[in-house]
């Protein structure tokens, strides 16, 4: 007897994407500039809990309230983080982070920014 399974097919982050969404954050959120940011979701879990793509954003700074964990993996550009603790890191091309869950503070995009994200609410 043979059986089969049905797996889940691979998410590859390369090719030809799907559209992304564009907005830009709160206006009570935006300190400088007019960060346009896009967000490409190529994976989402059943539950919504989960998700991961591409995200990409103009220059400018805005308030940041993380109700997620986030791992990014900067692929162009140049940010600034500064947390509401007194904390600032800057990311560059190749750079890679997690921003906690509970995370307040700001993020800057000095220079046009875009990044692989995957984060967990």
């Amino acid at each position: 007897m043979t059986t089969t399974t049905d797996f889940p097919k691979l998410v590859v982050f390369q090719g030809v994407l799907p559209p992304g969404d564009v907005y830009r954050p709160a206006e009570d959120r935006i300190i400088a500039g007019n960060p346009v940011q896009c967000a490409q979701t190529l994976f989402k879990s059943a539950d919504g809990r989960f998700q991961s793509g591409i995200w990409s954003a103009d220059v400018g700074t805005w308030r940041v309230v993380f109700s997620e964990s986030e791992f990014c993996h900067l692929l162009e550009g140049l940010i600034i983080v500064r947390g509401d603790d007194g904390s600032e890191a800057t990311f560059r091309a190749g750079d890679a982070f997690l921003t906690p869950s509970g995370f307040t503070g700001t993020w800057e995009i000095v220079e046009p920014a875009k990044k692989f994200y995957a984060f967990y609410e």
